[in-house]
């Protein structure tokens, strides 16, 4: 019988687990990335970008880091990431290229 309860936690921690993975894979859209792969999604999706790439990058990169996710193309489609297309400069400009 003292096995039991400890048997109940072990299954709702299992449980809950999954449910989590089940969360996060549901929110993973489009542009999804996982963080190791920012900088190959970034150089592409700053590959157009003329005097400016330089600062696309170091922006991609932190926005991709933090939201984990790099709208598709080379401009634009930024409502593929919600996270990246919400995060603002102080000024209220996209802080995300």
């Amino acid at each position: 019988m003292v096995g039991y309860p400890r048997l109940q936690f072990v299954f709702l921690l299992f449980l809950l687990a999954s449910m989590c993975t089940i969360q996060v894979s549901m929110a993973c859209g489009e542009g999804c990335v996982a963080q190791k792969d920012c900088p190959a999604a970034c150089d592409y999706r700053c590959s157009k970008a003329d005097y400016h790439r330089k600062a696309c990058l170091m922006f991609c990169n932190l926005c991709c880091n933090k939201c984990l996710c790099v709208p598709s193309g080379t401009a634009g489609n930024k409502e593929e990431c919600p996270c990246y297309n919400n995060w603002k400069t102080k000024e209220g400009g996209p802080k995300c290229p």
